[in-house]
């Protein structure tokens, strides 16, 4: 959304007007039609997520009450701008409005009708955690754990990641921290999960260094300047899969 989002009723900003058929990256096919329950739905829930009232809601998107429970009712194609408006006064876009959000969190596909929990062997743990890819460490932290993600390597059955010295993922060498890494099948309701217990090192040596940062997948992805390497060298390794019969 840009900063004219508050537009007059009826005037929607260009560039954030609601696709419509034919738009472009779209497809030219008719869309489905939304569904004005499901969209009354969303505004509900996220309403009461930001603690607004209907009142204040209104408010913010410029609109009287009883418009906006008449707009909700109608649906976004009684007025698109009006539509538009509200979305912005939501946190959210037109599409994740109209559509539902695009990025929800994962999960949303219920359980399996018949389900099966499995634990992994050690080598099916590191069979799942592969060569490299992305994880999390949890490090101790007052009041409670920190958990960060971060791009790790494999090497020698040991994981490694790059960090900054003394940022919160930089746990002082000796401090016992864990490491954990899932993936999810949402059509299938299936997915499994790998945790490492143990101790991190600081890898100081410089050609062990220069050997971490050769390696497949050691850039990080949020980029920066990150010359420490920690080594989590597990105590236990442990897993779990679930699946259905």
């Amino acid at each position: 959304m840009n900063d004219n989002a508050h537009s007059a009723p009826g005037h929607a900003p260009i560039g954030d007007r609601p696709p419509g058929p034919g738009t472009p990256g779209r497809g030219t096919s008719d869309p489905v039609a939304p569904d004005p329950a499901a969209i009354a739905r969303r505004i509900d829930e996220r309403r009461e997520a930001l603690g607004l009232t209907e009142a204040e809601l209104a408010s913010r998107a410029g609109m009287a009450a009883r418009y906006l429970q008449h707009l909700a009712e109608a649906g976004p194609a009684f007025d698109p701008a009006g539509f538009l408006r509200l979305a912005t006064a939501l946190g959210l876009s037109h599409r994740d409005l109209v559509e539902g959000r695009t990025d929800p969190a994962p999960g949303q596909g219920g359980a399996p009708d018949h389900p099966v929990l499995v634990q992994l062997t050690v080598r099916e743990c590191w069979d799942r955690i592969g060569d490299h890819g992305v994880g999390r460490v949890a490090l101790p932290a007052g009041p409670g754990p920190a958990v960060f993600p971060v791009n790790y390597i494999v090497v020698a059955r040991t994981v490694a990641y790059r960090t900054a010295p003394h940022s919160a993922a930089a746990p002082p060498a000796g401090s016992n921290l864990s490491f954990q890494i899932d993936r999810i099948d949402e059509q299938l309701s299936r997915g499994w999960s790998v945790l490492l217990v143990g101790t991190a090192e600081h890898v100081t040596a410089r050609d062990e260094v220069k050997r971490l940062d050769a390696h497949p997948g050691s850039e990080p992805w949020a980029g920066g300047d990150n010359p420490l390497w920690i080594r989590i060298r597990p105590d236990q390794v442990s897993g779990r899969r679930i699946g259905s019969l």
